[in-house]
């Protein structure tokens, strides 16, 4: 079932959804394929068109990618920095933005195993090493085809969030999925199951001029 809404408010609320997903509700694999027919029409770097997806559904498997990831982000949370927030402004409403995300985020790593359907968006070759040209039109032939495949599940019901914790242990994890690391690059895991509501709303953001510069660069906004 299609929720119906506007492209503006697809856009507009399609949130990373941590601690509002039904674990114990199933995922129809026809409905992650329709979102996937989405993901496939996105542009890529000299149409290469090189992207693949690996959907991840089996139990175990999740569970092997959860303990990478719970490792993962033991690690994430004890670099400097990362500790309380990644913001280290003194907004109060983005402090207390930041730490509501904190939690979600803990809440996840820590329940990751129960993430009904896990996706992981892969490109041929490797990054390392890469001029940025090179490395940008990587990341430009998957960033596009994985936020469709985001904005797609979100009309359909589903929620998701951008994870990259798993990178840490990336070789560990294509020996788990069978993957051929030296060839194959993962690009994310996009954790994915039915929300529990579907009333998202627009998060509160900075100014729009705060962050806009035009046709030269005049500085960050304090």
């Amino acid at each position: 079932m299609k929720l119906n809404l506007s492209v503006d408010e697809v856009l507009a609320t399609t949130r990373a959804v941590r601690k509002r997903l039904d674990f114990e509700k199933p995922v129809e694999p026809e409905i992650i394929k329709e979102c996937l027919e989405a993901a496939i029409q996105s542009p890529t770097g000299s149409n290469s068109q090189s992207w693949q997806w690996l959907v991840v559904t089996d139990p175990d498997q999740r569970s092997a990618l959860a303990d990478l990831y719970k490792q993962g982000w033991e690690l994430y949370t004890q670099m400097e920095g990362n500790v309380e927030t990644a913001y280290k402004g003194a907004d109060e409403d983005r402090i207390s933005q930041q730490s509501r995300v904190l939690d979600s985020a803990t809440y996840l790593a820590q329940n990751f195993e129960k993430v009904p359907v896990m996706m992981i968006p892969i490109l041929p070759g490797r990054f390392e090493g890469l001029p940025s040209m090179a490395s940008s039109a990587m990341l430009g032939s998957i960033l596009p085809g994985a936020w469709s495949f985001m904005l797609a599940a979100r009309e359909r019901g589903l929620g998701t969030a951008w994870t990259t914790i798993h990178l840490m242990f990336e070789e560990q994890a294509a020996e788990v999925l069978g993957i051929d690391y030296q060839s194959y690059t993962q690009c994310a895991l996009i954790t994915c199951g039915y929300s529990k509501g579907t009333d998202f709303k627009p998060a509160k953001r900075p100014p729009l001029e705060t962050v806009l510069h035009w046709d030269r660069w005049d500085g960050e906004a304090p």
